[in-house]
């Protein structure tokens, strides 16, 4: 399972960088991929302060949980901060809500073409696989510590 978990350390950034979805005004005019990075480079232009939010609940969040998690599976951090860590898989969940929010907003307002991208599966994946993670019991290192 910690094998699991490290995995997760490459995934995540390969997820930031895959399309999300693909929108178009009117699909005549093409599809433009968004990623979780594009969207973020969008938001920093337009609102830094829920940028910052969204770039921690996308980024940061997902990474710092994942990284704590493989430090308790090898015994090089105290099983007790585990809870801090499923807080924090909580918060990384946020964003994947968020995005599902956006795309009903936007195919609801008729205007805009919607289409969803495999980098969603592989964002929501590998934000799904985190938790599980990290609610399993503290492996054989852990209980170590």
């Amino acid at each position: 399972m910690r094998y699991l978990n490290l995995c997760l350390l490459v995934l995540f950034p390969i997820a930031w960088f895959a399309p999300l979805m693909r929108a178009a005004v009117l699909p005549i005019f093409g599809m433009d991929e968004i990623s979780v990075i594009t969207g973020l480079q969008a938001l920093w232009a337009t609102d830094a302060v829920l940028a910052l939010v969204v770039t921690f609940l996308a980024v940061f969040a997902p990474m710092a949980k994942v990284a704590g998690v493989a430090l308790v599976d090898f015994g090089l951090l105290a099983p007790r901060v585990m809870p801090v860590l499923q807080v924090m898989g909580k918060l990384a969940m946020a964003d994947v809500f968020l995005l599902a929010i956006y795309i009903v907003l936007i195919k609801g307002a008729g205007l805009v073409t919607v289409e969803t991208a495999w980098g969603l599966y592989l964002f929501t994946g590998c934000i799904l696989a985190s938790l599980v993670l990290s609610h399993r019991g503290p492996s054989g290192a852990a209980h170590r510590a």
